[in-house]
């Protein structure tokens, strides 16, 4: 598509994103709403919206090369990202539950369920920084060098004479007894092929009969498979060969990618010079004519406050903001005025009339119905701002003669008029106070103040203390090197979150409704994990400002995909994996102090090579209960009281996630959990939806055919139970380099993953039920019981209501 197209795109998105707003924003403000279920469908449904912008905007940033239309597209999407994490965590709260079931906004907005996936942008990767970049080809060069010396010392080990003479005569051995089993196969083949007499003529037509018989119904079938196919591929249930391989279109739509990419390159970097040679000539050209204005504007201050007030005012100092503050969008009588009601305030004449209104303020609260209102938001002024920026300039802006989009040298000239007269206002208050202070002693005889840069003495406040730095005299790469060779610095595997596979839950809603909670699909975890993990790690505006979020929880049963989420949610931001599993911890740094080493390490290269994940694998034996036997050795708690308080070093601008993962939490306390983990994410067995997909997408990945011959709808209703990892297992199991060979002769059937599927053991249903009753101890999981419980009350007491008043009626 041309760029005019995702220019449109941008406008339509800008346009809902402006409907939006309007709502949000109202000039009269909402009544707080007392129904619960009414005030979250409209969460819901601004969620669905805000998400539909989101995913338009991101779009249009992937393909836009205009390099100041990708600005003022980066900064509204990231408003559109946070405001999305806004309204998801405020539907957390109203709901009382992580998973939210919108099928029923999704049908009133006539949308599959395919629009509430949370895109991912592309930029998270693509446009990291030079030091970003450079960190991270040190890791994996690190990473790299240790796996090849452990691969040496394995091919170089020595071996004596006699171990070498033992391993030529073992293969030496095997060798000839495969000769002889070949030579003894074929002997008794030859045995039983029966001795036969010269044909007769009869014999002769009824072989030539049956051969016909078999040719006639081989020809048949090949047709009827052939005419079939043409119906499928007729109703769309099936591609089209010449679409399932890379045809003429994915291959021109590969390289307009590429190309649209070296062209967002060129026109940057002809952007960043352009910058650069338009500031210079700005400040050569007008730097001394603004230097005038100010000081003239300054000037003419100065005698304004003589003739008012008889004296020169006091000139600001810098941390007050200089001149600046003087002109900011009011004249010198409203300043006046205003210091005036300062200084009424402060001497307590306006109390009395400050406490009635303080009265009226709280009888009106009072006389005010109870409800729900919306949370303050921190992206909406930011949105209002871009969308602004949008309307009035780019919306009604030709660009008939810019077909190439390049940028815009006005514009730049008008940014950059504004950062050059803040530069030199700063000097020309410097100026400015000599002259002041030149007037003063000249006019009123009276020396002016002296402004100095207030310095740390004992009436200043003192700094907080930090963490204290174990390796302040030791270089980034040396402290990697360390954490690599100790394993608690590992590579991310290469799977996206598109590869956690699972379909949408349909009769969430439903279920809901009938005081049913429904288990989550892994949709729903999909998304659940992309909202609280991708998004805010990849980008850092939306980390700054959104809800913070320092430790993820995943629950859930062996093979439900925790470990594939961890590293995930690693390659769809580039962060770097550090691993503080028990099991990868022990025996090392043994001790108090080689443990605060430890978690210093960690988290210290954590925050340098932010974004950065943590992954606890068994989070639960941190919090035993009782330490079983066998784990005694690995001291499995020893983390638990130091990593709360490395958790609490985190700050808002730390883009650094500590995800643990679990498979048996019942075993932890459940308190000192969910104190560390603030938010707990339940990933149950794959329902039958998703068992389908995961069944056809992952043969078709191993490289089974899907035919008529397999019935996906049986596999997955009778694999109930049976986890993803149960599944991969299995197929890997049938689905051999010999059986890929014989599939055009015989295609795959169900049976054949029974017998794998057999031998492992599944979630049973009170395995899961005993996970779900776990999960209403959780402190979301106790607010929802709650909620629940009131509302059970409000039922009964208006059913008892109702009764009493049909019996006074008799």
């Amino acid at each position: 598509m041309s760029q005019r197209t995702y220019n449109e795109l941008w406008a339509e998105a800008q346009v809902e994103l402006s409907r939006l707003l309007v709502e949000e924003i109202p000039e009269v403000p909402l009544r707080p709403e007392k129904d619960r279920v009414v005030f979250f469908q409209r969460l819901a449904m601004l969620y669905v919206r805000y998400l539909q912008v989101f995913r338009q905007l991101e779009k249009a940033d992937d393909q836009v090369v205009h390099p100041q239309k990708r600005r003022l597209l980066r900064n509204v999407l990231e408003g559109v990202m946070g405001r999305v994490l806004e309204l998801k965590n405020e539907m957390v709260d109203k709901e009382f539950s992580e998973y939210h079931y919108m099928d029923d906004v999704l049908h009133d907005l006539k949308l599959t369920p395919a629009e509430l996936e949370i895109p991912i942008p592309t930029y998270f990767l693509r446009d990291r920084s030079g030091d970003s970049l450079e960190r991270t080809t040190m890791v994996t060069n690190i990473l790299q060098t240790m796996e090849t010396t452990v691969t040496q010392k394995r091919v170089t080990r020595t071996m004596s004479r006699e171990e070498a003479i033992r391993v030529v005569q073992m293969a030496e051995r095997a060798r000839q007894g495969r000769l002889r089993a070949a030579l003894n196969e074929a002997s008794r083949r030859l045995r039983k092929i029966p001795r036969t007499e010269d044909p007769k003529p009869e014999d002769m037509a009824r072989a030539a009969v049956r051969i016909q018989k078999v040719w006639r119904g081989y020809v048949e079938r090949k047709k009827t498979t052939a005419a079939r196919n043409e119906d499928m591929i007729f109703l769309g249930m099936t591609l089209h060969p010449k679409y399932q391989e890379p045809c003429e279109a994915i291959i021109s739509a590969q390289a307009n990618t590429v190309s649209t990419r070296n062209k967002q390159k060129e026109h940057e970097d002809d952007y960043q010079k352009s910058v650069a040679a338009i500031t210079n000539q700005l400040r050569e050209s007008e730097g001394q004519e603004i230097a005038d204005n100010i000081k003239e504007q300054i000037r003419q201050w100065f005698l304004e406050c003589r003739n008012l007030t008889g004296t020169f005012p006091d000139f600001p100092d810098e941390d007050e903001g200089g001149s600046a503050i003087i002109f900011a969008e009011k004249n010198y009588l409203q300043l006046i005025e205003e210091l005036a009601e300062l200084e009424e305030e402060a001497s307590g004449k306006k109390k009395d009339d400050k406490k009635k209104d303080d009265a009226k303020k709280s009888k009106g609260k009072e006389e005010e119905e109870e409800g729900l209102e919306m949370l303050p938001s921190a992206f909406l002024a930011d949105l209002e701002l871009g969308n602004k920026s949008f309307a009035d300039f780019w919306e009604t802006r030709s660009e008939s003669r810019n077909f190439n989009q390049r940028h815009e040298v006005e514009l730049i000239k008008e940014e950059k008029r504004v950062d050059i007269e803040a530069e030199i206002r700063v000097k020309v208050d410097v100026q400015m106070r000599v002259e002041l202070a030149d007037w003063r002693l000249a006019v009123e005889k009276v020396p002016a103040k002296v402004y100095k840069k207030k310095k740390a003495g004992k009436g200043s406040k003192k700094k907080k203390k930090g963490e204290k730095d174990l390796t302040a005299d030791r270089t980034l790469e040396s402290l990697c090197q360390e954490m690599v060779e100790q394993g608690l610095l590992k590579q991310a595997n290469n799977v996206r979150m598109r590869d956690y596979l699972g379909d949408f839950n349909y009769l969430g809603t439903t279920l809901r409704q009938n005081d049913i909670e429904p288990m989550p699909s892994m949709s729903d975890v999909r998304q659940v994990v992309s909202l609280y993990a991708v998004l805010p790690l990849g980008s850092h505006a939306v980390h700054a400002k959104a809800p913070l979020t320092k430790a993820i929880l995943l629950a859930g049963p062996p093979g439900v995909g925790k470990k594939m989420l961890v590293h995930a949610v690693c390659q769809e931001t580039g962060a770097t994996l550090f691993d503080l599993s028990p099991l990868s911890i022990a025996g090392k740094y043994p001790g108090k102090s080689g443990q605060a080493m430890m978690l210093h390490l960690v988290f210290k290269v954590a925050r340098l090579m932010q974004p950065s994940v943590i992954w606890i694998d068994g989070a639960e034996k941190m919090f035993y209960k009782k330490v079983p036997k066998e784990e005694r050795a690995l001291e499995p708690k020893r983390l638990k009281k130091d990593l709360p308080k490395s958790l609490k070093l985190i700050k808002e601008e730390d883009r650094v996630l500590v995800i643990g993962t679990a498979k048996d939490p019942i075993s932890a306390e459940i308190k000192s959990l969910c104190k560390t983990y603030s938010k707990v994410i339940l990933i149950p067995r794959p329902d039958y939806g998703s068992r389908y997909v995961l069944w056809k997408q992952l043969i078709q990945k191993h490289g089974g055919k899907i035919t008529p011959a397999l019935d996906l709808s049986s596999l997955a209703k009778i694999s109930d139970g049976f986890t993803a990892g149960h599944m991969i297992q299995a197929i890997q199991t049938v689905i051999t380099k010999r059986r890929l060979l014989l599939q055009e002769k015989r295609p795959l059937k169900a049976i054949e993953f029974v017998a794998p599927l057999a031998k492992f053991t599944p979630v049973f249903q009170d395995q899961e039920e005993a996970l779900k009753k776990w999960y209403t101890k959780t402190p979301l999981g106790k607010k929802r019981a709650k909620a629940a419980a009131e509302r059970e009350e409000a039922l009964q007491a208006q059913t008892k209501g109702k009764a009493a008043a049909k019996k006074g009626k008799k």
